[in-house]
């Protein structure tokens, strides 16, 4: 996972002013270490369940007006669909546990018999987070923590699986109070929280985005600090289907590539890499600085530092100004084991670069 402490080293030397860029969001992590430290920033990210949680970490509410929203969601009746069936369903979530679900669920896709006003939106964004973060995890001993049964937090189990492993142990899932466990995980997530900084977060193609202009804003950016998808990485979506379920998707796996560019052809990914490079020079300043963090799949066997110099050539757009190794994350890390190997983890490359001349 992008460690906050990346983006927090890189634009320490940032002054008053200057904006950001990370034309692949994820989770927002560049966005709110701009925020800490009172820079203009701009996410992009072609990932649904991405640009939400990005837009996240650049909200402010308070634990008591999430909450509230919570509240009245579950007292309304929602807007939308009734709860998914089906055999996953059935075992992955209590039935009143589900239905509070599908219910706040139902009115964030359609907010309008909340009486949701414009500066109600950064709660909107602050709840959707939340419910997203909790809403599938290990089970604990004390008090719930998620509000499925037995899964991973970082990704979904596909539900064929899921439900092996749970009939298999005859564990049938706890109910959980979804009011209870949203109160909790406010009080705790939003107890402190930086300003607001001007910032913005698309949904979309950054090479669209960059073009466009008319959201990102007129303002050159002094800086982009990012971490492209791997090359070959294209489990984003089916990985993250019951997220993306929740904001609106499909209830059921979606294998979909679309509007990703992890490519299936080194040729295709090199290529669609270079242009973002090439069209975020063009949104920034002459003296702006690139710094990306790279890695590579250990079953493709490819150096991540020889994709992103080639992807950098081919834009003519920036000049390397150093490529070091950033390490490998430490054995026993869930997602870390997730990409190793035998012969241990594949190492990832911090890039610097800046505008061409």
């Amino acid at each position: 996972m992008f460690p906050l402490s990346f983006p927090l080293r890189v634009l320490a030397s940032a002054t008053e002013g200057q904006k950001v860029l990370d034309p692949f969001s994820g989770r927002g992590t560049t966005l709110f270490a701009a925020r800490l430290l009172g820079l203009e920033c701009v996410g992009v990210d072609s990932s649904p369940v991405a640009a939400h949680l990005s837009r996240a970490k650049i909200s402010w509410s308070t634990p008591d007006a999430v909450t509230d929203l919570a509240e009245r969601a579950l007292k309304t009746p929602a807007p939308c669909e009734a709860a998914p069936k089906g055999e996953f369903w059935d075992w992955a979530y209590a039935p009143q546990t589900l239905e509070d679900i599908c219910r706040i669920r139902g009115h964030l896709l359609d907010s309008s018999n909340l009486g949701i006003s414009p500066e109600d939106e950064d709660t909107v964004h602050l709840l959707r987070a939340l419910l997203m973060g909790v809403l599938h995890g290990p089970r604990t001993k004390s008090l719930p923590s998620y509000f499925s049964n037995q899964m991973p937090r970082t990704y979904a189990t596909k539900p064929a699986a899921a439900v092996r492993f749970w009939q298999k142990r005859e564990m049938p899932p706890e109910e959980v109070r979804v009011i209870d466990l949203v109160r909790r995980r406010a009080l705790f997530t939003l107890a402190e929280l930086p300003p607001r900084v001007d910032s913005y977060v698309e949904n979309g193609d950054s090479r669209d985005a960059l073009e466009r202009k008319e959201n990102i804003g007129k303002k050159p950016f002094d800086w982009v600090v990012t971490s492209p998808p791997y090359f070959g990485m294209r489990s984003y979506v089916p990985d993250q289907w019951l997220r993306n379920w929740f904001i609106g998707g499909s209830p059921d796996v979606e294998y979909s590539e679309r509007g990703q560019i992890g490519g299936k052809r080194e040729v295709e990914f090199i290529e669609a890499l270079s242009s973002v490079w090439q069209k975020a020079a063009a949104a920034c300043h002459d003296s702006a600085k690139l710094v990306i963090r790279f890695g590579s799949l250990p079953s493709l066997k490819k150096d991540p530092a020889a994709l992103i110099k080639e992807s950098l050539r081919a834009s003519e757009a920036w000049t390397i100004s150093t490529i070091k190794s950033a390490g490998v994350a430490p054995s026993g890390r869930r997602q870390a084991d997730q990409f190793s190997t035998t012969g241990g983890y594949v190492g990832e490359v911090d890039v610097w670069a800046k505008r061409a001349k």
